[in-house]
């Protein structure tokens, strides 16, 4: 079991390959003002199966998560584990029956080691009752060995990158006796290596007779790797069954409710005059002697490995921080960001990768995290009106089909997705020359995927300036006029027309090939 004082590959022989569920929702229901977020949902996890559980943007996915790690309780139908209903009113009840979840968004504490991260709650103690410092740092090693995580134990969790941060949840969920696994979009900010080991883990999981509840848009994963799905669509279950069983199509058309053509939006570029030009920009530690230039009506992609520095140098050409060298130019004429407020002031937004702890404000309705940058037009003498935020917020989240109960609702109880499109709509409301997109589609569905895309392929048409930063090929090749490829914090090779192939990009990225522009 995965308590401090067993193994990863203790095993749960008695259940493992059982045809008989090891966790059943029966006819849960939650709902909050305004909006009905399950009905009568069914939900069955086996031993030594993966389920993955598909769906849009607030399909409800979220929502039975929280159910089952004892965050929300439900009003109706009940939770059964091993034959016997259980009751989960804390998140701590949930874990002491062997329940955990590895979230797509991590929440840790950035000033506690990685070995206190771990472990955190439920330390190995000594007899009289103290902490055991010498056994967390030992627990936590041989954790993080046994996942294939080269992190220093001792480290301060700030000191890390967001992939690494990641597989340290992984080993926070594992540190308990979890015979139910949740795992929500494990993959999303991992490398190629690191999502293969990932697969290895799941694998290893299985093995040992857990059930796991595995949440992702990324089709090729889930085939790879689910026994069974269960499809989710506005709050109610409308599938489930055994994947072998079923197409990617009809996943696809289950989810949505019609069918989607995967297919990029068809755009014709016609650049326009320059509007910026980066020149030798270089920060002591992330990246050196990045240039560029940026036209009207062009979208610009971003492609590298994780650790390659695209989203660092982007946080400093935002202004959150500062480069050591090299200047920028907005129409010709230099441009000083050493804050965000100043990029803003040049016509520069930043929609960041981290959108839980960069982007939104959670606390704050939507239509407040909306016109937030824009309070000088919004305002007047000094008075908020709140009809004119209101009119700002609906009108850009409208476009990118937000789904919402209302724009007074509380970002944070919004999914994922629809949480991205309102920080997409905050930037864009404030009427940019350029938009910086950092990973935009991650943990989107495909069919908030597609509206993202059309509204990015109208912004260019209307003449504004895109840099899209993105780790999935097809994006990239779908959306992208041009693409620079970065490694290792300098730019390795510049690709549009006919050399924009995948296999440029990832002999670029990967250090193969190196075509410098």
């Amino acid at each position: 079991m995965l308590a401090t004082t067993q193994g990863i590959g203790d095993a749960h022989p008695a259940t493992a390959g059982s045809d008989r569920p090891l966790l059943s929702l029966r006819g849960i229901s939650k709902s909050f003002p305004g909006v009905k977020a399950l009905s009568d949902v069914a939900l069955d996890l086996y031993p030594g199966q993966v389920t993955a559980l598909v769906g849009e943007n607030g399909a409800g996915k979220s929502t039975i998560v929280k159910v089952l790690t004892g965050i929300y309780q439900p009003e109706e139908g009940e939770i059964v584990i091993d034959g016997e209903p259980v009751r989960f009113a804390t998140a701590q009840d949930a874990g002491q029956a062997g329940v955990t979840a590895i979230h797509q968004e991590t929440v840790l504490f950035d000033d506690l080691s990685v070995a206190e991260n771990i472990f955190i709650g439920h330390a190995p103690r000594t007899r009289f009752g103290l902490i055991d410092r010498a056994a967390v740092i030992r627990e936590a090693e041989n954790l993080l060995e046994r996942i294939g995580a080269r992190i220093d134990p001792n480290v301060t969790l700030k000191e890390l990158g967001i992939a690494s941060k990641h597989l340290v949840a992984i080993a926070r969920a594992l540190s308990i006796d979890a015979r139910i696994v949740i795992m929500d979009e494990p993959t999303a900010s991992l490398s190629h290596k690191e999502i293969e080991e990932t697969y290895e883990l799941v694998e290893q999981l299985k093995a040992e007779g857990r059930a796991i509840l595995f949440i992702s848009h990324k089709f090729d994963e889930i085939f790879r790797i689910a026994d069974r799905y269960t499809v989710f669509r506005d709050g109610q279950k409308v599938g489930d069954g055994k994947i072998d069983d079923i197409s990617e199509q009809d996943l696809v058309t289950m989810m949505v409710g019609r069918s989607v053509d995967q297919v990029f939006p068809q755009r014709t570029s016609n650049p326009g005059n320059e509007v910026l030009k980066v020149v030798g920009y270089s920060h002591p530690t992330e990246f050196e002697d990045i240039g560029f230039s940026l036209r009207e009506g062009e979208i610009l992609g971003f492609y590298g490995l994780v650790g390659a520095g695209r989203s660092e140098f982007m946080q400093a050409l935002f202004g959150v921080t500062k480069p050591s060298k090299g200047a920028v130019r907005i129409d010709d004429r230099i441009a000083v960001i050493r804050t965000p407020n100043e990029a803003i002031g040049h016509g520069i937004v930043y929609v960041p990768e981290d959108r839980g702890k960069q982007g939104a404000i959670k606390g704050l309705p939507i239509f407040q995290n909306v016109s937030l940058p824009s309070l000088g037009t919004t305002s007047k003498n000094g008075f908020l009106r709140l009809a004119e935020e209101f009119k700002l917020a609906r009108d850009y989240t409208r476009r990118l089909d937000l789904r919402a109960a209302a724009l007074d609702q509380d970002i944070g109880e919004l999914s994922g997705g629809n949480q991205q499109k309102v920080v997409i709509a905050k930037w864009l409301a404030t009427q940019p020359r350029v938009i910086i997109l950092d990973e935009p589609t991650k943990g989107i569905d495909i069919g908030s995927k597609a509206a993202v895309h059309e509204f990015m392929a109208e912004l260019a048409a209307q003449g504004l300036a895109v840099i899209m930063v993105s780790s999935e090929i097809p994006e990239i090749l779908g959306m992208s006029d041009r693409v620079i490829v970065m490694r290792e914090g300098r730019i390795a090779g510049e690709f549009e027309g006919d050399a924009l192939t995948p296999e440029h990009l990832v002999r670029t990225a990967a250090g193969i090939e190196e075509t410098k522009p």
